[in-house]
């Protein structure tokens, strides 16, 4: 697992390779971008991950933002439950790259690791 940004407690924490590739990915969009991170129901283990970006006017008064030097990661309350303390990571590795969830609070993964349940 990659260095964490920062060391103080979060709900959600960022590696610092997530942290370069949503910046990354954010430019390509060409403005100002949040991401908002939650659950759903269903895939394999009950409940699946969620991540996309969306315009920082959409944040409610029912989100909780985390800051991590500029870049705004989001999660609705209710998600915030099945997630505090996430560690969401980025490899680039040609098996098994992509961005990876580390949830605490899961009981159970699917192989994919993209779905948990609780």
């Amino acid at each position: 697992m990659a260095q964490v940004i920062d060391s103080q407690q979060r709900g959600i924490r960022l590696s610092e390779s997530a942290l370069a590739q949503v910046k990354l990915l954010q430019q390509k969009q060409g403005k100002e971008l949040c991401l908002r991170v939650g659950v759903r129901q269903g895939g394999c283990s009950g409940m699946s991950y969620m991540m996309d970006f969306e315009d920082t006017s959409k944040i409610t008064s029912q989100d909780e933002v985390f800051d991590y030097d500029g870049f705004k990661i989001v999660c609705d309350r209710k998600s915030l439950l099945y997630l505090y303390g996430l560690m969401l990571d980025y490899s680039d590795a040609m098996i098994g790259g992509g961005f990876q969830f580390t949830n605490p609070n899961a009981a159970q993964t699917c192989g994919c690791g993209k779905s948990f349940g609780v």
